[in-house]
Formats: structure tokens, C-alpha cells, sequence
């Protein structure tokens, strides 16, 4: 894998890990119970594609 290449996963790394940390504060922040479900989807999400970035490695 070219430096490139690693630089460019260890960027996604550090998105994944914003947007799951955003979706997490904002689902224990929403009243509306519909809105925090799905926000807690998002989480899961990006834990995903965090895990499969990070397998990339």
C-alpha cells in the first residue's frame, strides 16, 4: 500500500470517527424518539465503515 494510500484510509479513519461520535451526542440529545432511533442507526453505520476502513490496514 502506497503512502498515499494510507493517508487517504487514515483520513476516512478520522471522518468515520467524527460522524459516530456526532450521531451518538445527537441521538441522546433528540426528544423526538423517531429522530434518535435513526440517529443511532447512522452510529452503527459509520462504526461499520470505520471497522472496514480499519481492516483495511
Amino acid at each position: 500500500m502506497t503512502n498515499k494510500e494510507l493517508l487517504y484510509i487514515e483520513d476516512a479513519l478520522g471522518h468515520e470517527n467524527i460522524m459516530k461520535t456526532c450521531c451518538k451526542v445527537a441521538s441522546s440529545q433528540l426528544e423526538d424518539s423517531t429522530l434518535s432511533s435513526y440517529m443511532e442507526e447512522l452510529e452503527q453505520k459509520h462504526t461499520e465503515l470505520f471497522d472496514k476502513f480499519l481492516n483495511l490496514l
